[in-house]
């Protein structure tokens, strides 16, 4: 069943273009449903009949989260079953059309409803103490701020930070050059304040972390090589703690503070759906009611019948 696995996530990169990052959430759900077969007989893809995906959901909306916390009662999320549902089906469409499966047994299955939750963003106070320079300047400290910096400025993904290379800035011009989702490319503009930490980590901090098997990335690791996923949300969150941060801050939050600003300044909603490079308008539409929300509480706050 494994191989099968193997076969759909090549054909999610390749020729659905998906990001890497989608094709690791896939295989890690879909792994999770075989491992769950293997457990009750099923040895093979052609044995999974529909009453067997159902059984296998019901499982998994009473399963305990993975924690490490044997008394948790904290069950897996609707979100996560939601993905799980998805990835089911997308799997079994691929076996089907490409003749690797007779039937699709999760056909039928349905995509329940998705709650959408308003971004957390962080406050103009936090930004400004999260973009404080730390002194002395380090190689690391000076990675730190130039990462934080384009984040902000530009509303990149995590994902978009970490393979962003030396070739897609265009500094001179203003702007950074962008392989998002499904490798799609789109022109970001970058802040003064960024290029400016952009500049001074590529002349200052970059060379001397620089050796000959490190790749083009604009940001590099103390050892010289490319941030892992993990790594790169562990540098900002460490460096939002000893901003005096007292909140759990990640990176998408930039992201998503990037956006509200933007929006809380007048800009056009349309153009903020090209920055992030969200494909539907509809994805960008979250943000208006971020916006809303602030609205109404300086209303409440201000106003004399508020």
């Amino acid at each position: 069943m494994n191989i099968l696995l193997e076969d759909f996530g090549q054909y999610l990169r390749h020729e659905r273009g998906q990001a890497e990052m989608t094709q690791k959430t896939y295989h890690a759900l879909l792994s999770v449903f075989v491992s769950w077969a293997g457990k009750n007989d099923i040895k093979a893809w052609r044995d999974v009949r529909f009453t067997h995906l159902l059984e296998f959901l019901r499982h998994e909306r009473r399963r305990k989260k993975l924690t490490g916390d044997n008394d948790s009662e904290s069950t897996l999320s609707s979100s996560t079953v939601y993905l799980e549902i998805a990835s089911l089906k997308a799997f079994f469409r691929f076996a089907e059309q490409e003749g690797l499966l007779s039937a699709n047994p999760a056909e039928n299955l349905s995509l329940p409803r998705r709650w959408k939750r308003l971004p957390k963003d962080l406050s103009h106070e936090e930004i400004s103490k999260l973009l404080i320079p730390e002194l002395p300047e380090t190689p690391s400290s000076l990675c730190d701020i130039a990462v934080l910096e384009t984040a902000y400025a530009s509303g990149l993904r995590l994902a978009e930070l970490r393979s962003l290379r030396i070739e897609q800035l265009h500094l001179d011009a203003g702007f950074l050059q962008v392989v998002g989702k499904g490798n799609k490319e789109r022109v970001v503009p970058v802040g003064e304040k960024a290029m400016q930490a952009l500049q001074r980590w590529l002349e200052a901090g970059r060379p001397a972390l620089v050796s000959s098997k490190s790749p083009g990335n604009v940001f590099l690791t103390r050892r010289g090589t490319a941030f892992a996923h993990v790594s790169l949300w562990y540098r900002i969150k460490r460096k939002a703690q000893r901003s005096g941060i007292d909140r759990n801050v990640t990176p998408h939050m930039l992201r998503h503070s990037f956006a509200t600003h933007l929006l809380e300044n007048g800009a056009d909603l349309r153009v903020i759906q090209e920055l992030l490079g969200h494909a539907a308008i509809n994805t960008t539409e979250i943000y208006t009611h971020v916006a809303n929300q602030k609205l109404r509480s300086v209303h409440h706050q201000f106003h004399p019948r508020g």
